[in-house]
């Protein structure tokens, strides 16, 4: 670890936890294709209690699930069990079920319809299918609120059974496209998602606090979420956890992890598909999932429409992203100095990552709290990212 590195970046862990307003705690971590550059971590695990937050501390990880459900996904093309563009019905029937929504009719009835074309798996791990979020999308606010739509959160079955919001292929729609990549991942291992990782990443990774389910062990680590207020405080939320034994591994945002763990899953892409402990994917299927999938279509602005699950959010306003296979690409150089073509995303409660192949070099940043895009984590993980990126800079000018 370089000591401008440490120093620079330990100084923005200190100011996100120290600021008004601040972070309750967090932990970072930069990593080139050996191993890390940097790890911090800062702050408490919860506010009101005396747990440190720690390098090995868990998080629920939310949507940085996705990216490892999407490897999933790839391997079992590499096999010849999946191909991305036929339709997903072969593997999953019930994915057929799904009927257009139009709207709602003058008694508030949704108005449904069937879609001009089948679902591809390329489509769910595109967000192209046309699933969305009831926190992104007024439609499906509107269901859950008016006709009992049950929640993505809740891990149930039942949440999955959501209209599309337009014609499979169509448009790019975040949304629950990839819990339905991870039904499909099942129906053709014939395990659960949680052992299919367990058994073709994490084992291959060493990510050993990585699951669906928590272990005792892994509690003991759990940080607590926290709800950011209107006049910028912070409620502690203690009983805020996901199912403990969920009826569906939501291949979308089920996991939990640390930030250790999830640097090894970026450096497995940084070193195309290889891990510590065996190859997870080929590298010409590395090369194949980062690029653009999604043509002249562009990823857009996610808006908050349940205010306390989301902000409005959006990576690098002004700046062209599109999608890959599962990450967004930022098609043109980022102001921290990510080049144009690296790989990113993030999870619910304020959680952040990048992979830059071109460079070998990535990040994670962690922290739990609701909202979606704090300004005082999101800003603290640019300040991250940009402090990486300088002391890069300077080594190479060196």
């Amino acid at each position: 670890m370089s000591q401008d590195l440490k120093s620079a970046a330990d100084t923005v862990l200190r100011k996100v936890v120290t600021s008004n307003p601040r972070v309750p705690g967090v932990v970072a971590m930069a990593t080139d294709r050996q191993g890390p550059i940097y790890e911090g971590a800062a702050g408490k695990r919860m506010l009101g209690q005396d747990a440190d937050m720690t390098v090995d501390t868990v998080f629920a990880i939310f949507s940085t699930t996705k990216a490892i459900t999407g490897t999933a996904a790839l391997q079992l093309v590499e096999d010849g069990k999946l191909n991305l563009d036929a339709p997903a019905k072969t593997y999953l029937p019930e994915i057929g079920k799904a009927q257009v929504l139009e709207g709602f009719d003058a008694s508030g009835k949704p108005r449904l319809r069937a879609p001009k074309r089948d679902i591809t798996t390329r489509m769910l791990l595109l967000h192209t299918a046309g699933f969305g979020y009831e926190f992104f999308n007024q439609h499906y606010l509107r269901l859950t609120q008016e006709h009992g739509q049950i929640s993505v959160v809740s891990s149930q079955k039942a949440a999955l059974a959501t209209p599309l919001l337009f014609d499979p292929g169509e448009q790019w729609e975040y949304g629950s496209n990839i819990d339905w990549a991870g039904q499909v991942v099942e129906a053709i291992a014939g395990k659960r998602l949680g052992e299919v990782m367990q058994e073709r990443i994490f084992a291959p990774l060493g990510m050993n606090s990585s699951a669906f389910t928590l272990s005792a062990e892994m509690r003991s680590r759990l940080a607590g979420m926290h709800q950011r207020e209107a006049d910028g405080s912070l409620t502690p939320l203690p009983d805020f956890t996901l199912p403990p034994e969920p009826e569906v591994h939501m291949g979308g945002h089920g996991l939990y992890s640390t930030v250790d763990d999830y640097c090894r899953f970026i450096r497995m892409w940084l070193n195309d598909g290889a891990g510590d402990h065996g190859r997870v994917l080929k590298p010409e299927t590395v090369r194949m999932a980062e690029k653009n999938g999604l043509g002249d279509k562009k990823i857009k602005l996610l808006p908050g429409v349940v205010a306390a699950l989301s902000n409005d959010a959006e990576f690098f306003p002004g700046l062209s992203k599109s999608w890959a296979l599962t990450f967004m690409v930022n098609d043109e150089p980022a102001p921290t100095g990510r080049p144009a073509g690296a790989l990113g995303w993030a999870g619910l409660a304020n959680l952040f990552y990048w992979i830059d192949r071109q460079n070998g070099i990535g990040g994670f940043w962690a922290t739990q709290i609701l909202p979606f895009g704090d300004p005082a984590s999101f800003g603290g993980y640019m300040d991250f990212e940009t402090a990486v990126y300088q002391t890069l800079s300077v080594r190479q000018a060196a």
